[in-house]
């Protein structure tokens, strides 16, 4: 089943809010070798002024998860997780996540680029605060199989 292009344009309803632990964040930084002291030492963090620890820029990717996850549930995806590679990642930052933030995603399809038997898939997630302020935009591209190689 080829990857659906009606996907394009559809917004998916925001997560559950996530709130942001600090050793949430603590293991995040030690698992991807960010040593600096703001993302383990709170008052190495509150010396650079923000309320406690700061969340590696790649940490986005843990709140991405679950509104990723709603993409691959649609039953009209045409997208099968066996035959899906993770081909891109980028981040736009209005602020860095902060222990203590409650975040919430909003995924919605911006792009798809038939490519041979495959397919290129956009979605872009809008992290956002409590107080609705933008924090975060976390771009993923799919690279989704459509044929039986």
């Amino acid at each position: 089943m080829p990857v659906n292009p009606e996907l394009v344009g559809r917004e998916f309803p925001p997560t559950a809010p996530y709130l942001v632990g600090r050793e949430k964040v603590r293991e995040f930084a030690r698992a991807v070798f960010a040593d600096a002291p703001q993302h383990i030492d709170p008052v190495a963090a509150q010396a650079l002024g923000y309320a406690d620890v700061v969340a590696p820029p790649t940490f986005a990717i843990v709140v991405q998860e679950s509104t990723l996850q709603q993409l691959l549930a649609e039953p009209d995806s045409g997208i099968v997780l066996s035959r899906l590679l993770h081909a891109d990642q980028r981040f736009s930052y209005t602020r860095p996540i902060v222990a203590g933030d409650e975040l919430t995603a909003q995924l919605s399809i911006t792009g798809l680029r038939k490519m041979g038997g495959n397919a290129m898939v956009t979605a872009e997630t809008v992290i956002t605060d409590a107080a609705s302020g933008h924090v975060v935009t976390a771009t993923a591209v799919l690279l989704a199989g459509e044929d039986d190689q």
